[in-house]
């Protein structure tokens, strides 16, 4: 059976040998091994008889290369030297390297896997209240303050943000789409108004290194302090790409308002129209309507009907106004 067909259990199940193996390459005694998250990635905790705990990830549908993976690692490093905000740090293997590649026969790939230190505390989720989302937009804009002059290393890579799809295969518009006639051209149109907006936007400002997906899944919170993890989509873009991205998870004007309002009490917020963030704000919703297309997980497949139906009236409201 192909992996994108077996169910989440089954897929965490042919996960659990190819994780073992990996602890092992840590000299890692361990203890336990437990899936704690199975989405864009599967993440497993891993306790040692010592009783110390990791984060082992294992990048299952993420596209990323080695190159991409090490930059993302530095991006990790240089905010935890820097203390601008706590972040799950990752650990060298016995060989002296952050990343470990092991076989997975199920979906036939060598997967890339990470092991981090382990963040205590609950996950922020989706309905944070308006003190920790204020929390979360000073802490992006420590963040954009720590890496605005920040360059990359040889050998580590990240996408530019200026494109439509960040530069992943875009299975809306291109050959693979199952969109029919109309729902490609309104996406179209969506995608020419948005391409004028991002080059607009990068005109206006210089791009740097961002996290690129800060929800409230990617955030703990513990004894009153917040921690940032998954730099998994991080890229080369623009603070406001950054922000644009928090807002669209939110619910609700006052937590927009918090967010922007935490932003501020640590720099400017950056420049933007109202018409360029609802641009933003539909292209992040595309981007993700174009994961669900993607992804191997079955429980966010099945998303896909709904999530198509309220994308396109999205998209038809923006062209509309």
């Amino acid at each position: 059976m192909n992996f994108s067909e077996l169910s989440s259990e089954q897929q965490i199940q042919s996960l659990i040998g190819p994780a073992k193996s990996v602890v092992a390459k840590f000299g890692i005694d361990l203890a336990a091994l437990e899936s704690i998250n199975h989405e864009y990635n599967s993440t497993f905790a891993v306790t040692a008889k010592d009783g110390s705990r990791y984060a082992l990830r294992i990048n299952i549908n993420s596209g990323r290369t080695e190159a991409n993976i090490a930059a993302e690692l530095f991006f990790v490093n240089a905010l935890a030297q820097a203390r601008t905000v706590k972040v799950a740090t990752p650990i060298r293997n016995q060989d002296g390297s952050f990343v470990t590649k092991v076989r997975h026969e199920e979906s036939d790939r060598e997967l890339y896997c990470v092991l981090f230190s382990w963040l205590e505390g609950e996950d922020v989720g989706d309905e944070p209240d308006l003190d920790v989302v204020y929390q979360v937009g000073a802490a992006m804009a420590k963040m954009h303050d720590a890496t605005q002059d920040l360059k990359l290393p040889r050998g580590a890579e990240l996408p530019l943000l200026d494109d439509f799809m960040w530069h992943v295969e875009d299975l809306l518009l291109g050959p693979k789409s199952l969109l029919t006639a109309e729902e490609q051209s309104k996406i179209g149109s969506a995608r020419t108004a948005i391409e004028a907006v991002l080059a607009e936007l990068f005109t206006q400002a210089s791009e740097q290194l961002i996290h690129a997906d800060l929800h409230g899944w990617n955030l703990k919170f513990h004894n009153d302090e917040l921690a940032v993890f998954d730099f998994d989509d991080s890229g080369i873009g623009l603070p406001i790409q950054d922000l644009a991205t928090a807002i669209y998870y939110l619910d609700t004007a006052e937590q927009e308002a918090a967010m922007k309002a935490g932003y501020a009490s640590v720099r400017p917020l950056p420049a933007c129209s109202e018409h360029q963030m609802r641009a933003l704000l539909l292209q992040r919703r595309i981007h993700l309507l174009n994961y669900i297309y993607e992804t191997q997980n079955p429980e966010h497949r099945e998303l896909l009907p709904e999530y198509q139906a309220e994308t396109m009236r999205r998209v038809d409201s923006f062209l509309s106004s």
